[in-house]
């Protein structure tokens, strides 16, 4: 993975590769299956400064790159993949938006415990009717005197059943210009968090309801007009995504790898069968590939304050299906072994397939490159 890097890049991979095999390779398989968060792995990567790699200084992060939050997230993957989800809690998602939009106050307030690994922010976007179409989100924020009153549900929220505090988008008025976002913290009146629900993969997600829950306006993020703002970052939110898929793909490779050149079946090596020779073969062309369209998205990112939406779904589709396609592969070369769950393998199959789902679908991210193709936009709703 340090092909096409500078030599502080691949000295950071080496280091942080380092880390992992010293601190995160024991517990990796037991950590992968629990459901609790890893609170005190998040405590020990912040320390050793993983977490707020891509938020500025002044704000109490590294101020470091995208490309080496991406170089981080790879090289934890490879010895511990729930390590990785924790890195990419802490750089990507809704705490960059946070550290992005916040007001000194709010940022005073919350983004040091965030930092620290002591807290995690949830995303309250996906609602039961507004799924890929976001812009048709229900939950409405009400003006009333000096605060808000907020109503409305939310489904399938990343780390919601651990979370302290939740961006939630919201509407103020109709129309996509009248789309925000606002802070909402666990066990404010009128904010009930329902009961978990797994998915595939073993993580859980809460259902969010806002009951007249009111909030003070110093919770108010990006009020009328600032949905556009708020997208802009998904753009950053699928490097992180991509960086993980691809990661877990490699990481099922490596095992299998081990397992085919020391797996002995009819006298010989499993290497050795011309068919497992070529799988492994495809395999590493999908990962090498994606690698090279996921560092082009994280440079343009670096260069240009953000990565733009054509080199980011580019790279978000390329690894979403290197690394799942290959993760799957894996298993089938291991056979029951891959399966099993005494190998993070059949972990990272399940894995991978959802991030083919979350932050932007595969189907949703080839219109977006069709769009690049055609130089024109294709609406999606009936004319």
């Amino acid at each position: 993975m340090t092909s096409g890097l500078t030599p502080d890049q691949v000295e950071l991979a080496h280091a942080v590769r380092r880390f992992a095999e010293g601190e995160l390779a024991d517990g990796a398989l037991d950590r992968a299956h629990c459901r609790d968060y890893p609170w005190q792995i998040a405590g020990k990567l912040s320390d050793m400064g993983m977490l707020g790699i891509t938020i500025r200084e002044e704000d109490g992060g590294i101020g470091g790159t995208l490309m080496d939050a991406v170089i981080t997230i790879q090289e934890l993957a490879m010895v511990c993949p729930k390590s990785a989800d924790v890195v990419q809690a802490g750089n990507f998602g809704p705490i960059r938006t946070f550290a992005e939009f916040a007001t000194p106050a709010q940022k005073k307030r919350w983004l040091p415990d965030l930092l620290a690994g002591k807290k995690l922010i949830s995303l309250g976007m996906t609602e039961p009717d507004a799924g890929s179409a976001v812009t048709e989100l229900k939950t409405t924020a009400r003006k009333d005197g000096e605060g808000y009153i907020l109503n409305g549900s939310k489904v399938f929220s990343t780390h919601s059943p651990h979370a302290d505090l939740f961006l939630v988008y919201v509407r103020f008025a109709p129309g996509t210009n009248g789309i925000g976002s606002v802070l909402v913290e666990r066990g404010t009146p009128g904010f009930i968090i329902g009961t978990p629900s797994p998915f595939m993969s073993g993580e859980e997600w809460c259902p969010l309801y806002f009951d007249n829950c009111r909030i003070p306006e110093s919770q108010l993020l990006l009020g009328e007009g600032g949905f556009k703002k708020q997208i802009s970052g998904f753009n950053v939110e699928r490097i992180g995504n991509a960086a993980r898929a691809l990661a877990l793909g490699r990481h099922a490779y490596e095992v299998a790898r081990r397992h085919a050149m020391e797996r002995q079946q009819f006298g010989r090596a499993l290497c050795e069968f011309q068919g497992l020779q070529w799988k492994f073969s495809e395999m590493i062309v999908k990962l090498e590939s994606a690698q090279m369209l996921l560092y082009r998205a994280a440079r343009d990112g670096d260069e240009n304050g953000l990565p733009s939406a054509f080199n980011t779904a580019v790279a978000k589709l390329a690894c979403n299906e290197a690394g799942f396609d290959v993760a799957n592969a894996a298993m089938q070369a291991m056979g029951a072994y891959g399966y099993s769950t005494e190998s993070l393998v059949e972990y990272c199959v399940k894995r991978t397939r959802g991030w083919q789902i979350a932050g932007g679908s595969i189907e949703i991210l080839k219109n977006r490159i069709a769009e690049h193709v055609f130089d024109r936009r294709f609406s999606q709703r009936p004319s």
